[in-house]
C-alpha cells in the first residue's frame, strides 16, 4: 500500500518538544508529531475563516461608537 500522504520535516526547541511530549501523555495522541499536526490544523482553519468574517459586529460598531462619543471623539 501507497502512502497517500507527503510529509516534511518541522523543527521545534527540544524543550517545546518535551513539554508537548508529557502534555499528551494519557491522551489519544499516539506522538508529538500527531498532537503539532492536530494544533497546527486548527490554528490554520481559524486563521483561514477569520479572513472571510468581518472584523466587527453591527453591536460591535455600536458600543465602539458610543464609547467615542462618551469620551469626546465625536
Amino acid at each position: 500500500m501507497v502512502n497517500k500522504h507527503k510529509y516534511t520535516t518541522v523543527s521545534i526547541p527540544i524543550t517545546l518538544y518535551n513539554r508537548i511530549k508529557e502534555l499528551i501523555k494519557d491522551t489519544g495522541f499516539s506522538s508529538v508529531s500527531q498532537y503539532v499536526t492536530y494544533v497546527l490544523r486548527e490554528v490554520v482553519a481559524a486563521h483561514e475563516a477569520a479572513k472571510y468574517e468581518e472584523p466587527f459586529t453591527e453591536e460591535d460598531k455600536k458600543k465602539i461608537l458610543d464609547r467615542l462619543r462618551r469620551l469626546g471623539y465625536i
